[in-house]
């Protein structure tokens, strides 16, 4: 879960308009922060001007499906969590989204308390292992 002093700031991507809005006010009730896209473009663009602290995406979309989505932002960013969203059973997708860094894959539709966890889950896991590769580069020189 997101500080106390900060919320946890969410990129949403999907191309369903009306799906996309109502997640958007069901995980903003629960605290966080969101803004949402609805192409890969968009997100992209999203994701370079303010930079999330989780990424939930649509896997199928037109044009720039979630998986493109996702590998262009992996480029740039190899830190952010992504979770990928897909209304389809699809397994080779699912690999396919966690071999290029996804942190979870979920089938659409998803309750909104599974996914708000997930979220709020993979948020913490980032947190955790920022801190540890802190402490993996020992204390920081003082200047003298």
């Amino acid at each position: 879960m997101a500080s106390e002093n900060t919320a946890l700031r969410l990129l949403l991507v999907d191309d369903e308009l009306d799906f996309l809005r109502a997640l958007a006010t069901a995980l903003t009730t629960r605290g966080m922060v969101v803004r949402t896209a609805h192409s890969g473009p968009d997100a992209i663009a999203m994701h370079a001007a303010a930079r999330p602290d989780v990424i939930v995406l649509d896997l199928r979309m037109p044009g720039m499906d979630g998986l493109a989505t996702l590998e262009a932002i992996r480029v740039v960013d190899g830190i952010t969590p992504v979770l990928l969203l897909s209304g389809h059973a699809d397994v080779e997708g699912a690999r396919a989204a966690l071999a290029a860094g996804a942190v979870d894959f979920l089938l659409k539709p998803c309750a909104v308390e599974t996914l708000a966890s997930a979220i709020e889950d993979a948020h913490e896991r980032r947190g955790v292992v920022s801190e540890l590769a802190e402490r993996a580069q020992g204390p920081r020189p003082t200047k003298s």
